[in-house]
Formats: C-alpha cells, structure tokens, sequence
C-alpha cells in the first residue's frame, strides 16, 4: 500500500516494528531464568500450540521486586512473557493486575486509553484471534502467581 491509500505506510511500519520486536524478544528473551528465591510461582499451559511456561515472582512492599519466567512455545507467546517482565518488574502488585486487565483488553476488544509503551507492539496479535491466546498466556499465568492460585493457567 503506498502513501496514496491514506496511512498504508504507518501501518506497514507498526507491523514491521511488531515483527522486529517479536524476533527480538525470541531471539533474546528478557528475564529469562529460574528464580530459587521466588516467594510467588506459576505455571501456564496452551495445549493448542503447546506453549508451556512458569513465571516466578518475588514481592516486597507490595511491589514486583523481581519477575522472571522460563519455558518452551511458539515466538508470540515467549516474547509476550519477556515483555511482560520488563513492564512489571518494579510496579506495585495493584498496578500490576490493572496492566494485566487493560492487557488483555487490548488484545481481545476495544484497547483501554493507557500508555502501553512497548507492550503495544502486542496489539498487533489481534489480527490473528487463535493467536492471543499465545500472547496472554504469561499474562494470565502472571496473575494466578500473583493471586496464590494453584492450578495451572491455560488459555484454551
């Protein structure tokens, strides 16, 4: 699309820099390890692309003092979960569940008006519904460590 269609351009871009960041985030994923002195663990499960994760958390005064994850999936899902420890890494755990709530918004209906900051690159799965539930896998296994629940978050 070029210049003529109004925005084509813009929009060839945001998806390039989506595809880029996706890459990266795979290639290289952030907090990338087990966490031994984590106070907070849970696992996640997408048997439809067989996405398998556990993120660790560890709190302090109410905020994410540290978060890190590892596991096995397809690329959306691994840089979802890098991305997501680097937008919460340090917030307040209240903060933390809202970003988790607009997250998934913007991934599945009408984005919520709210900085994303890279995590924006994200909306771009939306394109793609099976898809989401690659990119909100970390987020909901995120929020079941968070919350102290047992079972093991699945997005099918």
């Amino acid at each position: 699309m070029n210049a003529a269609h109004g925005g084509g351009i813009a929009h060839a871009d945001l998806r390039e820099l989506y595809q880029e960041v996706i890459f990266d985030h795979n290639r290289m994923p952030r907090n990338f390890h087990p966490m031994p002195e984590a106070d907070h663990v849970a696992d996640g499960h997408n048997p439809l692309c067989g996405d398998q994760l556990t993120v660790y958390l560890r709190l302090e005064d109410g905020r994410v003092a540290d978060v890190s994850f590892v596991g096995h999936g397809c690329a959306i899902s691994k840089a979802s979960a890098s991305l997501m420890t680097e937008a919460v890494k340090g917030r307040p755990v209240a903060e933390v569940e809202a970003l988790f709530h607009d997250f998934h918004a913007l991934l599945t209906e009408e984005a919520p008006e709210r900085d994303f900051g890279k995590l924006q690159v994200l909306a771009g799965v939306r394109e793609f519904p099976a898809r989401v539930k690659c990119a909100t896998l970390a987020w909901h296994t995120l929020h079941n460590a968070l919350s102290g629940a047992r079972e093991t978050a699945k997005t099918e």
